[in-house]
């Protein structure tokens, strides 16, 4: 649930600036748009809608929804919307505060007795809010893990047990760090208030009611003949059709949600019209108040006193399920979301009307679901014009780049000392880290070989680099994740401990080996 995740990309970007600029867009230049992406970058599909002024004036797919089955997208497909899913939770947890049954500042413990943070002081003072807004002084996507590539086999009451040996990295309340596991819990607060399981919730309590009658909460809801698309990788140059990410029940509330982007119109109207919906929008999913709530910047993410020369941006924030930043006078509230071959981006700017949202079923697409909707974006706002597609497919194929003469380097290296006699026997046993539980060091067929018990895709072959590391090389190969694991030594030459940490800058923040801390326990 990358909030990419949760990429922070606007920061690194140089301006470009091209003449003109408009005051709308047709379908016609979409369609435009995405025939240049497309062209420069390796991206199988994509959907896009724009709402404005209570209509819907574009809705359209484009590509395939598989490689393999080369099936075209349309605005019905379903595509994983990730952490745009956040939103979803926020305004089930809104429906609540409305119903009376919650305060925004309720304490956790106080529906969750169970919960435990890494303080006793954070942890009796931990409210819902708190759960929402990215501040809990934990390190960016601590834990995540438990439930990346999947869930494997952790349950709810082991992410409610995870947080107390998690170690934090700003004091609390002080510094946005992405979390995911904490939406986890923000659904599981739903569940002990309603009695109804988030999933439940969503489907009954917003689904149902605007009439997103595709959209599914999770992943194994989605019906064998279902109009959806596939995940692909477009690392390398290679468009590569991938397993989709399944994070069974557990992952729902911070990331499940499959949506196309005919669904996702009507969400982004009921939220343009202030949490009414309805043909005379005379039906009320939350109140304009709560919505109010969602959309205050709470966790301050960036500053600028000066404010951005093109677009007069002076502040970014996290609120309650979303981003909020200004740009030219205007609030824009906004959400991107990413797994495994998939990435999404959200845009609401309620002064305007509008609503822009795109799909894409490939990571990382030269970065498509973001580069389109800024361009639509800017046209509407009368930003001074910028190629987005060109400087973001350029900066996605540096990055990538970059980051394989580094993971080449790793992996000549190891060729290099492939010859080097290993003892095995000072590594093979058991490891264990008190949140992510057990892993092995084994022996097979004479491979030094590393499995972990309860995230079933992180096994994967050990291969000697230099000194007491080896380069582990996941058989899970949907993203590039593969990690260094360093072993610590006793006085008698035998390992009794492992750190962790990705050996690809581009790594995605949710592998996070270096929270590992595992120990020999045989």
């Amino acid at each position: 649930m990358r909030q990419l995740k949760k990429i922070c990309i606007v920061t690194f970007l140089v301006l470009i600036s091209l003449k003109g600029f408009s005051q709308s867009i047709s379908s016609k230049q979409i369609d435009s748009l995405v025939a240049k992406s497309m062209t420069i970058d390796h991206v199988a599909g994509l959907a896009i809608a724009i709402v404005k002024d209570g209509e819907i004036i574009h809705s359209k797919g484009y590509g395939v929804k598989s490689v393999t089955s080369k099936e075209k997208v349309d605005n019905e497909t379903l595509f994983a919307i990730a952490s745009n899913s956040k939103a979803f939770t926020s305004a089930a947890l809104a429906i609540l505060v409305d119903e009376g049954k919650l305060t925004w500042d309720d304490k956790v413990v106080d529906y969750i007795p169970e919960f435990k943070m890494y303080d006793d002081y954070v942890t009796a003072n931990f409210t819902i809010t708190d759960l929402l807004t990215h501040r809990s002084g934990l390190g960016l996507g601590a834990g995540d893990l438990m439930i990346f590539p999947d869930a494997g086999e952790f349950t709810m009451n082991d992410i409610l047990n995870s947080f107390q040996y998690q170690t934090p990295t700003s004091a609390f309340r002080t510094r946005y760090d992405y979390d995911n596991l904490l939406y986890l819990v923000a659904g599981e607060v739903i569940y002990r208030i309603s009695g109804t399981p988030w999933a439940d919730f969503i489907q009954t309590r917003i689904f149902n009611p605007l009439d997103m009658t595709a959209a599914v909460p999770l992943i194994n809801r989605i019906k064998p003949d279902a109009n959806v698309s596939m995940p692909h990788s477009s690392y390398n140059n290679k468009l590569v059709e991938v397993a989709p990410y399944d994070g069974g029940d557990l992952v729902g509330a911070a990331g499940g949600i499959n949506a196309s982007v005919s669904d996702l119109t009507k969400w982004m109207l009921m939220q343009l019209n202030k949490g009414k919906y309805g043909t005379d929008l005379s039906k009320t999913l939350f109140s304009e108040a709560v919505q109010k709530q969602m959309w205050s910047p709470l966790t301050i993410t960036g500053y600028n006193l000066d404010g951005d020369q093109r677009t007069s941006n002076h502040f970014s924030a996290y609120g309650l399920g979303w981003e909020i930043s200004d740009v030219k006078g205007k609030i824009v509230v906004s959400h991107t979301g990413g797994l495994t071959g998939m990435l999404s981006r959200t845009i609401l700017v309620p002064e305007l009307n509008l609503g822009i949202v795109v799909l894409t079923n490939t990571d990382p697409g030269g970065y498509a679901f973001y580069s389109i909707p800024e361009t639509i974006l800017d046209m509407y706002l009368g930003v001074e014009k910028k190629d987005w597609i060109t400087e973001l497919s350029e900066y996605s194929k540096a990055q990538e780049k970059d980051g394989d003469a580094v993971t080449k380097a790793v992996w000549d290296t190891v060729e290099t000392n492939k010859k080097t006699k290993i003892d095995f026997n000072t590594y093979i046993g058991t490891y264990n880290d008190p949140w992510f539980g057990d892993i092995t060091v084994t022996e097979k067929k004479g491979k030094l070989w590393f499995t972990s018990k309860r995230s079933p895709k992180l096994n994967g072959q050990m291969y000697f680099y230099k000194a007491t590391t080896f380069a582990v090389k996941w058989e899970f190969t949907g993203m590039p994740c593969d990690a260094f694991a360093t072993f610590n030594l006793n006085e008698e030459g035998n390992a009794i401990g492992i750190k962790m940490k990705g050996i690809s800058p581009n790594i995605d923040f949710s592998f996070d080996f270096q929270d590992l801390n595992l120990t020999r326990v045989e």
